[in-house]
């Protein structure tokens, strides 16, 4: 019986294994002592170029905020009331003419300062220059029946003259008849005669008087007539001047809507002159703050959209009654406008400043609110460890809040004068925030970006 063995196929085929596991391994063991070199002598190399000072200190905390500080120092605080008012020129004038007639000549334009006196604009005359003649016509032939009238005045007194002298003459001799006849010196009749020659003189002297009243009136008349037509005269003479129309004041000069060839009527508006050197503003004061006002206060001029300051000026008025309706009293406040930069009517807020105290202001950039509350936040400096600079550290403050003043803040507790507080970059700063201010260079003890 034939016996036949089976071959051993595990040996040969683990040896095979063995035999090619064992170089995979001793490669592998190769390769990773190749890269450990390799890693040691590059963080070498890097340790060697690194900056002096600057290796790495183990794990960084978050980057330092780049902010700008500013130091809180005391500052003037002002007490204010803010009322909004029209400004007024003092003076001003509508320029209408007084005649019609075409406009020959405008000898400014709007806007131009003038003087009093100065011509504006000029009318047609030739009507008025026609009647002004005509007028002075008048006056010579008035001036002539005046002096006619006044020759026959003095005709007739001298007439008056001669019938009182006769008059005199019969009276004495009717005297001196009369007693004749009673001596029966003369007859009776030739009293008769005597008595009838004085009553002629008398008469004539009545007719004297009666023709110096008329010659009076006829010269009271022909004054009349000669003052007439020199008010004549003057009316056109006026007239004529009105034709030229002249500044009345000192100003500057309005819109003109009027051009040449424009025909105007009496009363028609030709331009107005605004003197706007000095402008004042109405306003109405709470009762309640009538002990506070008095003439002198500060007024601060503002636009009343943008909030820019125009001017500084004083009250200059105080009304001693109170107005019923609004229970207010009204107050004038003047204010210089040497450059012009004001206008007649122009809308303004003008602040009354009460008064003027010391106190601590902040931008208003530099607060955060939380939870309707106020805070800002101080750049501390930590305690300096040797040989070290620590950076400036957030602390957040809470703060509270008076009136506004511009850009600022009134700070009435929270922070004092000399501390030093974030003004920019509060979107990104926290409590213990470490700080970087933007005029620091970048810390050195991080790699250079």
């Amino acid at each position: 019986m034939e016996t036949s063995e089976t071959p051993n196929l595990q040996e040969p085929v683990e040896q095979s294994f063995n035999s090619t596991i064992k170089p995979v391994k001793q490669s592998n063991s190769r390769n990773w002592l190749i890269a450990g070199v390799a890693l040691i002598g590059t963080g070498l190399v890097v340790w060697q170029f690194w900056p002096k000072g600057a290796q790495p200190t183990g794990p960084q905390g978050p980057p330092a905020t780049l902010v700008k500080v500013q130091t809180v120092q005391t500052s003037p605080v002002k007490q204010t009331s803010a009322f909004l008012g029209t400004l007024e020129a003092k003076q001003g004038v509508v320029l209408r003419p007084e005649i019609e007639g075409r406009v020959t000549q405008i000898f400014v334009s709007s806007g131009s300062r003038v003087s009093p006196g100065q011509p504006i604009v000029q009318l047609s005359p030739e009507k008025s220059q026609a009647d002004f003649g005509a007028a002075v016509a008048n006056i010579n032939v008035a001036t002539a029946a005046s002096s006619n009238a006044q020759a026959q005045l003095r005709a007739v007194q001298a007439d008056r003259g001669r019938a009182v002298a006769e008059l005199d003459l019969q009276n004495t001799e009717f005297q001196r008849t009369q007693t004749l006849v009673k001596q029966g010196v003369l007859a009776k009749q030739v009293l008769d005669q005597v008595r009838r020659d004085r009553t002629s003189a008398q008469a004539a002297l009545r007719a004297v008087d009666e023709q110096i009243l008329a010659a009076k009136a006829n010269l009271t008349q022909s004054r009349a007539s000669l003052n007439q037509a020199k008010a004549s005269a003057l009316s056109a003479r006026e007239d004529v001047q009105d034709t030229r129309i002249t500044a009345p004041i000192a100003g500057m000069v309005g819109d003109i809507p009027i051009k040449l060839g424009s025909y105007v009527q009496a009363g028609d508006t030709l331009t107005t002159v605004i003197q706007n050197q000095t402008l004042e503003l109405n306003l109405n004061i709470p009762i309640e703050q009538r002990d506070q006002l008095e003439v002198g206060l500060p007024v601060e001029l503002n636009q009343a959209q943008s909030q820019q300051m125009l001017a500084k000026g004083r009250i200059s008025f105080v009304s001693p009654t109170v107005n019923n309706e609004s229970q207010s009293v009204l107050a004038k406040a003047s204010f210089a406008n040497p450059a012009g930069k004001l206008r007649d009517g122009q809308r303004v807020e003008a602040k009354v400043v009460w008064q003027t105290r010391p106190g601590v202001l902040v931008p208003t950039t530099a607060v955060t609110r939380l939870g309707g509350k106020a805070f800002v936040f101080i750049a501390d400096q930590p305690q300096q460890t040797e040989g070290q600079v620590p950076a400036m550290v957030a602390r957040q403050q809470p703060v509270e809040l008076g009136s506004i003043q511009g850009n600022e803040y009134q700070v009435l507790n929270g922070i004092q004068s000399g501390e030093t507080i974030v003004v920019s970059g509060l979107q990104t700063v926290r409590d213990g925030a470490e700080l970087r201010l933007e005029t620091d260079k970048p810390p050195t003890g991080k790699p250079p970006q």
